[in-house]
C-alpha cells in the first residue's frame, strides 16, 4: 500500500481511502464489519464517514467495526459535519453550536475519543472570505 502525508500533520494515510457512506444504510453491519476488516488487512488505514449518512448509522457501524477488530489506534478516522439531523431547525449546517453537538455525538456513534479529521461537509455560503473582498 501506498502512503502519504495529510497535509502537514506529519500523519501517513494510505493512498486508498474507504468511504463508509453505504454502512447502516444499504449494507448489514456484518457486512460493513467485514469491509472494514478486509480494507484495513490489505493496508488502507484511513476510513471517511460522517453524521448525516443514513443519519449517523455509518458512524455507528464503523465505531462497532473498530471496537470489534481493535484497530481503532491505527486508523485515521474522518468525519464530517454539516447536514440534517432531525426536524430541529438547528440541528444542520455549520453553526458553532451544530458543530460541538454534532461531534460529540460523532465521537458516542464511533464509540472513540477522538476524530483524527473532522471535516465541514459543504462550503457555508454566508462565509465571506476575507482575501476575495
Amino acid at each position: 500500500m501506498e502512503y502519504r502525508q495529510l497535509g502537514r500533520t506529519g500523519v501517513k494515510v494510505s493512498a486508498l481511502c474507504l468511504g463508509c457512506m453505504i454502512f447502516g444504510g444499504r449494507t448489514t453491519p456484518e457486512d460493513s464489519y467485514a469491509i472494514i476488516d478486509r480494507a484495513l488487512d490489505a493496508g488502507i488505514n484511513f476510513l471517511d464517514t460522517a453524521n448525516v449518512y443514513s443519519r449517523g448509522r455509518s458512524e455507528e457501524a464503523t465505531g462497532e467495526a473498530l471496537k470489534r477488530n481493535g484497530k481503532r489506534q491505527r486508523v485515521v478516522l474522518a468525519t464530517k459535519v454539516h447536514g440534517i439531523m432531525d426536524d430541529d431547525p438547528n440541528a444542520q449546517g455549520t453553526s458553532r453550536r451544530h458543530i460541538i453537538e454534532q461531534c460529540e455525538a460523532s465521537l458516542r456513534r464511533l464509540q472513540t475519543d477522538y476524530i483524527d479529521l473532522y471535516q465541514i461537509h459543504r462550503p457555508r455560503p454566508e462565509t465571506v472570505c476575507v482575501k476575495c473582498l
